[in-house]
């Protein structure tokens, strides 16, 4: 069986997972979630075990942000969810040197 234990270290230590749950479009919980970057009420960019996430909508609030287990909770109208990984540097460059100028 194996398992994720906080106090394990080095190569032998696993990854939590990396789930997505959305509510009707108002409601989104994340788990896998290494940092926050950004986040405003329209955009969110977090940095998860399988990429970065860009969460993008209206009214965006952060309900819950435990980084210890790696969970993160929004609320808001949600319209669109993507991630950006090395088939996508192009687009990542242009979101980072868009929220960095």
């Amino acid at each position: 069986m194996e398992y994720y234990d906080k106090n394990m270290s080095g190569s032998n230590r696993q990854q939590p997972e990396h789930n997505v749950k959305i509510w009707s479009r108002r409601n989104v919980e994340i788990t896998g979630v290494k940092e926050v970057d950004s986040f405003d009420s329209e955009e969110f960019l977090l940095q998860t075990n399988m990429g970065y996430l860009v969460i993008r909508g209206e009214n965006l609030q952060m309900k819950n942000l435990n980084l210890d287990d790696g969970e993160v909770a929004i609320k808001g109208r949600v319209y669109e969810m993507t991630y950006l990984d090395e088939n996508h540097g192009e687009k990542a460059k242009g979101l980072f040197s868009k929220l960095f100028k």
